[in-house]
């Protein structure tokens, strides 16, 4: 009798809600029921502030948009928190590697680690899988695009530091229909400079180091566009693009006044828009990780100026990937951090509170936007923290980003969508 009634309340139960214009979508797939008003994630957009966690969004908030402000990462309707701890044998706090290892295979890592289990073992990838679904995949970052956080996405390594291999294997076996940011220096041999020069005044460290070959030839022989300018990039048409901006980062991580910079070639804002133009070509959808590294890097040098001009930036970036999804109804995105980056808290300017010199300094003041308040950005490391992250979300599927979860809880809700 009892399973007689389960058979008939169910039905019953979704009339009423239809009824109400209440719609279920499939919770497992983003997919909505035949004729509803709710659309199914087709693209997802997922955006890394690297670094980036609660006290850094609030310091952007006050900076940019005032006491009374949101900025556009913060009106989306649905957030949440992750958690950040890696599986490693000797650290409790995550490294990029580790953190986007997580999200874009779901399997707690070791910190190096890109996209590996703790023995080693190859795991599948969000984008490997968005592609052989039949998406268009893409990544763009500020950071060398074979760095930790877009290299989990698109690759696997036992060590992070092989950037060489992991261009080879974009081009090779991932196969992403876009790649745009920094770190020609990984795709060419050295002593064979591109675009961008060897030992540049701004940093003579940087130069080719590539030992798979001259990868940008290869890409052009696999039919992808290269571009190196803002003309270029512009100029480019449909189909498979490759675009490096930089020797390595797209700007110079230092503490401040000693030679920091943050200019990009050209802005993640603009990257992002070309990749979306590129992409939604795709009638199966697309899968594009959007990175802003500038917030990770600065930090680590304690550097509050710098790390405000990165959060802007990504804030722009976010407007770009927010707007396009209101006017595609199908879009999910989804903008979040790796991780902390320096213990940064938001404290009143109170000159019998300073807190020390050196990695305890207080950086600042800054204004608050609209109004005669300051605040000042007081560090406590230049590495990383446990602190969970704050995770909002925009469209279809967003409110599954509801509550505390995991970083793997990310490739739980994910790849139904991109594989399907």
């Amino acid at each position: 009798m009892v399973r007689d009634v389960r058979r008939v309340t169910a039905p019953i139960v979704t009339g009423v809600l239809a009824a109400a214009g209440l719609v279920l979508a499939n919770p497992l797939t983003g997919a909505a029921p035949h004729g509803s008003g709710r659309p199914a994630v087709r693209n997802v957009i997922f955006i890394n502030g690297d670094g980036m966690a609660a006290a850094h969004r609030e310091a952007a908030r006050l900076y940019y948009a005032g006491l009374d402000g949101q900025l556009t990462m913060d009106t989306f309707p649905s957030s949440g928190q992750l958690t950040t701890s890696p599986d490693d044998p000797e650290d409790v706090v995550t490294d990029s590697a580790a953190g986007a290892s997580a999200w874009a295979t779901g399997v707690r890592t070791y910190n190096g680690a890109i996209s590996v289990d703790p023995a080693g073992k190859a795991l599948p990838t969000l984008g490997a899988q968005a592609k052989a679904a039949g998406k268009a995949t893409g990544l763009v970052t500020t950071a060398q695009v074979t760095d930790a956080s877009p290299a989990a996405f698109f690759a696997n390594a036992t060590d992070r530091a092989v950037q060489d291999d992991i261009a080879r294997q974009y081009l090779q076996v991932s196969k992403p229909d876009v790649i745009l940011g920094g770190g020609e220096d990984w795709w060419l041999p050295a002593g064979s400079p591109g675009a961008y020069p060897d030992q540049p005044a701004e940093d003579p460290t940087e130069g080719s180091r590539g030992t798979k070959g001259d990868l940008i030839a290869q890409a052009r022989a696999d039919g992808y566009r290269y571009v190196s300018t803002p003309a270029q990039l512009a100029a480019a048409g449909p189909g498979k693009l490759l675009g490096l901006f930089a020797n390595q980062e797209m700007f110079q991580q230092r503490p401040e006044g000693q030679g920091d910079k943050y200019d990009p070639v050209v802005s993640l804002a603009t990257m992002a828009r070309k990749a979306l133009d590129t992409l939604a070509t795709d009638r199966d959808g697309f899968f594009l990780l959007i990175e802003e590294e500038g917030v990770d890097e600065f930090a680590h040098n304690n550097n509050g100026a710098r790390t405000l001009q990165a959060m802007g930036e990504l804030e722009k970036a976010v407007t770009v990937a927010r707007d396009y999804a209101a006017r595609h109804r199908d879009t999910l995105v989804v903008v979040t951090g790796d991780h902390e980056t320096g213990g940064l808290a938001v404290e009143e300017v109170n000159a019998a509170d300073e807190s020390g010199d050196g990695t305890s300094a207080e950086d600042g003041p800054f204004p608050v936007k609209g109004s005669t308040f300051r605040f000042v950005i007081d560090w406590t490391t230049t590495a990383h923290t446990g602190q969970d992250v704050p995770i909002t979300a925009y469209g279809p599927l967003a409110d599954r980003f509801t509550g505390k979860h995991p970083n793997t809880f990310v490739y739980d809700v994910l790849k139904p969508v991109l594989t399907r």
